[in-house]
């Protein structure tokens, strides 16, 4: 049975979608970023006292990576009744979830206070944010991409990437400014509360623009034509187990697409604290300035890159920008080392410029490859369970090999072979911009295709009604 067509939306509406979606994932990566700006700046002193600088920073940083290890189970969670359920309530809890962790962090006693239950307490609220934003990615960008058309996706599914620099943004110009009017004793003591209380409201204002847009209409078509056929008691398999079972190459690529991108974002943006501050002994405040003028710079052109995306393919822009963040490695450490402030932003934007051709394209990309009933588990845990091995020992790897080494040179080479492993990644992968959203073909019929066999016959009658089930596609 044939789903309800999906009638296009106008675009003063997605507009509005994109608006909401662009709100809600900045306020979410505010309160994620932020933490690891604090993680790099103040956690160390607070709630890690007693150890050694560079040590109190290395665990500052491992309750950092803590988020990243509840993402894919947030992945797993919000990517199931998102497909059942719909993207847009699934949202609004990510949402709430996230800014409540955030403002939590900000009324926490510190180590002074409670001892080793401080940063035990920190660590649980890292969890919870962790596990809210693995689920909110998914969410956000095929909330855009399936009310977009196929044309201008990659232009329109790209601004909820720009939440990410965005977020940063916001949180950078929160502790840059806290920084600057407050003494370095008045911050460590109660300064840092400040950005995180400050979550509170921005989540009010994210959640009234959320609740104002309407579920996608992609979504609907397919649920439609789901509970049609299990009126006709057809069986519904488990996204999980349908993206598992006809999805699984689509997810090892997008998790080793990711590996580049992730890992060089948080050298970029959050290591570079230490760095800067510690092997360059540049001041805090001329560190957090260059990332806060690199992520207005980086917010600008990911759009751009989302556009040409459109024009010559989601694989050659990604492709673009692992092999320059790959090469730009090098010359970054080695501008920074000059201890020039010119040379610190321009290391800065250039790598940031170049991690938008790798972020950019990825919403449509990841969107693309999956299914519509499978589409949220699917992205979602490509995207999440990569970030446990990519974004959340990035950090932590390049500060215990600074501490090591005492050079930059073996933090390099590990942004160098993530490259490597992005640009295998997504060279075996399909191009995916002209694929329709409502019939994005399930594993079997793709073997079909390429065997040059049409899709109707390339897969038995069992398998195509039970990857019809599950993906809810219009056939």
């Amino acid at each position: 049975m044939s789903a309800p067509a999906a009638s296009p939306p106008t675009p003063s509406n997605l507009k509005r979608i994109v608006g909401a979606s662009l709100v809600g994932t900045t306020i979410e990566w505010y309160d994620f970023f932020l933490y690891g700006s604090a993680a790099a700046l103040v956690f160390n002193k607070v709630f890690f006292p007693d150890s050694d600088p560079l040590v109190g920073t290395l665990l500052s940083f491992l309750t950092y990576a803590v988020g990243f290890a509840a993402r894919p189970l947030g992945a797993l969670v919000f990517g199931h009744y998102g497909d059942r359920l719909g993207r847009k309530k699934l949202l609004v809890i990510s949402l709430l979830m996230m800014g409540g962790a955030t403002f939590l962090i900000g009324l926490l006693p510190t180590h002074a206070t409670i001892g080793t239950a401080a940063p035990l307490l920190l660590t649980v609220l890292r969890l919870v944010q962790g596990f809210a934003l693995g689920g909110e990615w998914g969410g956000a960008v095929l909330l855009v991409s399936e009310h977009g058309d196929a044309k201008r996706r990659g232009f329109w599914a790209s601004w909820p990437q720009t939440g990410a620099p965005a977020g940063q943004l916001l949180a950078t110009a929160v502790l840059a400014v806290l920084t600057a009017v407050l003494s370095e004793q008045a911050f460590i003591s109660w300064g840092w509360r400040i950005p995180f209380l400050l979550s509170g409201l921005l989540v009010l204002v994210g959640l009234w623009i959320r609740l104002s847009v309407d579920e996608s209409p992609v979504f609907k078509a397919a649920l439609a034509s789901a509970e049609a056929r299990r009126s006709e008691g057809a069986a519904e398999k488990m996204p999980l187990v349908s993206v598992l079972r006809h999805h699984w190459r689509d997810v090892l690529v997008a998790m080793g697409a990711r590996m580049a991108e992730n890992i060089s974002y948080y050298v970029l943006t959050a290591f570079i604290l230490v760095y800067a501050t510690t092997a360059v002994d540049l001041p805090q405040q001329t560190a957090l300035n260059a990332v806060l003028i690199g992520s207005a710079v980086h917010f600008v052109t990911i759009p751009m890159w989302g556009a040409l995306s459109d024009r010559l393919g989601r694989r050659p822009v990604y492709m673009i920008g692992a092999t320059g963040v790959g090469l730009w490695m090098f010359p970054f450490f080695q501008l920074i080392d000059t201890g020039s402030f010119p040379a610190l932003l321009l290391a800065v934007t250039v790598g940031l410029v170049l991690h938008g051709a790798m972020y950019a394209p990825q919403a449509a990309f990841f969107s693309e490859m999956f299914a519509t009933r499978m589409r949220y588990s699917g992205a979602s845990i490509g995207a999440q369970f990569s970030s446990v091995a990519a974004g959340a020992p990035a950090p932590l790897i390049a500060t215990a090999l600074l501490a090591e080494y005492d050079s930059s040179v073996p933090i390099s080479l590990y942004v160098i072979a993530a490259a490597v492993i992005t640009l295998i990644a997504v060279g075996v992968a399909q191009e995916t911009r002209h694929r329709d959203l409502t019939d994005v073909p399930t594993g079997s019929e793709r073997a079909a295709q390429k065997a040059g066999v049409p899709s109707q016959s390339g897969a038995s009658a069992a398998d195509r009604a039970e990857e019809g089930s599950s993906s809810g596609s219009v056939r």
